[in-house]
């Protein structure tokens, strides 16, 4: 008979004796993150090269020696854990997506799903740790701290089934629903401690919609509702993430009723902005809110149901006799398997729990910057990206700039580079394609919220038009100069707002746009082969990175 310490350490990690009543709501999540990787990989399929390949506009082959020169020996791979150390070539970076995306996929069907969720993890983690300013969202944190500890929650086996021979651990279970608590308490706590004053006037939902990285044309309707319905939309989304989620914590009706609220909140931010797959993230998170016993009425007829008849047993209560037995078996942990079976189980706990205490240490910095808390075990996953701290909005940005790159042969005519996703035509209605993640795009809105020497991704990309880089120019919708590259490139920027519904209806535009200046470097080819800068643009462009 295992001693009371034992029992309740195996009753919290060891799948064997996990939680048997939440078989759908794992299926369920383990699917979605499944479709999530497959939607992160095939939009980086279509954009890695361009983004981070040889030629691309920030190389992790120059990355990556640069690495190797500052952390010596071992140290640059936990520095940047990437597979993209063997090769950082262009069919190693497309190999990492289509490995990514079968495995995805695998996860999908439901076959060696802990197998296929580490290539998942390995292939991302690959991406992000070279991809520097490509991958400083918290929405590629979100996925992979996400996908780590599923490694722990998925089912083993094969081909499991919903898996009832290894139901999720609890403790990977919570810490799942852990990372869900946080992403809203941290990003609503993050509001009020900005200082921000739209936050605090709840006036921060009036331009929210058109300002935002890459709008939907559900938003420009949103965003014409009443004032009186965005001030109230601010005020629900600081009772949500402040107050709300804490029934997280709470009986199980109450988590239900939880469910319910947050699932058409994700719904709508879903429908109404481009935040790529945090959403979609979100939003299933939130199935581990539930149940077996909620969700078994809602499982199509044509799908088993789990068999509660599988569940692992509960051991009965021993009698003395049986005691002394068992213990004259155990005592010396002779058998193979059996220590084995413990090792596993404690580098279970140990990851788990540094999970697990990093978080909270952050979550504690969070509130008291300078709680005497150890820093190192926190330092130490940071590469991994497994042990976040979010804050979605702490800051509403209160304009909407577009950056736009356009090319001449002589200086004085100039034409457009047109993009794929970002809002530029004022006659194209803004679309969705949430969960696909145009990088490009995204941060060119990043980038046009500060000066051009804030980021190196506007210049460096105006040095690839000067040569008609095929990578980078596959990051735009077309090519206006086929033929040969332009003489000069330049990047300028513009100011956007919605259009009114009167302009709207009159003359069909979704935008309406005033150009500002230059925004970067004009520059050109000389004879030598070297980049020359043909004029700089003026200080103060954005006005608000002054």
């Amino acid at each position: 008979m295992e001693r009371a310490p034992l029992k309740t350490i195996r009753w919290l990690f060891d799948s064997e004796r996990g939680a048997f009543d939440r078989l759908i709501p794992r299926w369920i999540f383990l699917r979605a993150l499944g479709l999530i990787y497959f939607s992160a990989f095939f939009s980086l399929v279509f954009q890695i090269r361009g983004l981070i390949g040889p030629q691309g506009i920030l190389p992790a082959a120059d990355f990556l020696p640069a690495v190797a020169h500052e952390f010596p020996g071992n140290y640059r791979i936990w520095f940047a854990p990437t597979l993209l150390w063997y090769s950082a070539s262009s069919h190693m970076l497309i190999f990492l997506c289509w490995a990514g995306m079968i495995a995805s996929l695998l996860v999908v069907i439901n076959i060696w799903p802990r197998l296929s969720l580490f290539i998942c993890f390995a292939c991302f983690l690959s991406f992000v740790a070279a991809a520097r300013e490509f991958s400083g969202y918290q929405s590629d944190g979100m996925l992979l701290e996400a996908g780590f500890i599923a490694l722990f929650f998925a089912p083993a086996g094969l081909r499991p089934g919903w898996g009832e021979s290894s139901p999720p651990s609890r403790a990977s279970m919570w810490l799942l629903q852990w990372e869900w608590f946080r992403i809203y308490f941290e990003s609503g706590y993050v509001k009020l401690a900005s200082g921000d004053p739209q936050w605090r006037h709840l006036t921060a939902i009036i331009d929210y919609y058109q300002n935002g990285p890459l709008p939907t044309w559900i938003g420009w309707y949103a965003a014409h509702l009443p004032r009186a319905v965005h001030v109230g939309t601010a005020a629900l989304t600081l009772a949500l993430e402040l107050v709300i989620v804490w029934m997280l914590f709470l009986p199980r009706k109450f988590r239900i009723i939880l469910f319910l609220i947050v699932t058409p909140w994700e719904l709508a931010i879903i429908l109404t902005a481009n935040y790529t797959f945090l959403n979609y993230l979100v939003l299933f998170l939130g199935f581990l809110l539930l149940d077996d016993e909620f969700l078994t009425r809602y499982v199509p007829r044509w799908m088993e149901k789990p068999d509660p008849s599988l569940a692992p047993a509960q051991p009965e209560p021993a009698s003395l006799e049986s005691k002394k037995v068992e213990y004259k078996k155990k005592a010396s942990w002779s058998s193979l398997p059996e220590r084995f079976t413990r090792f596993q189980l404690s580098i279970v706990i140990v990851v788990l729990f540094w999970i697990f205490y990093a978080t909270t240490a952050r979550l504690i910095w969070l509130f008291i910057p300078s709680a005497p808390i150890p820093t190192s075990p926190v330092a130490a996953l940071e590469p991994f990206r497994i042990a976040n701290q979010y804050g979605l909005f702490a800051r509403m940005t209160p304009n909407r700039y577009e950056i736009e790159f356009q090319g001449s042969n002589d200086g004085q005519n100039w034409t457009t580079y047109q993009f794929r996703f970002k809002p530029q035509d004022i006659d194209k209605a803004p679309r969705i394609y949430a969960p696909y993640q145009p990088r490009f795009d995204w941060n060119l809105w990043f980038a046009s919220l500060g000066p051009w020497n804030a980021s190196s991704i506007v210049p460096r990309t105006e040095g690839r038009l000067l040569t008609n880089d095929p990578d980078v120019l596959g990051l735009f919708a077309s090519n206006p100069f086929p033929n040969a590259p332009p003489k000069q490139v330049r990047a300028i920027i513009w100011q956007y707002w919605f259009s009114s519904e009167v302009e709207k209806h009159a003359q069909g535009v979704w935008w309406r746009r005033q150009l500002l200046g230059p925004y970067a470097p004009t520059i050109e080819m000389e004879g030598d082969g070297k980049i020359g800068v043909v004029a700089f643009p003026p200080p103060g462009f954005p006005p608000n990175s002054n």
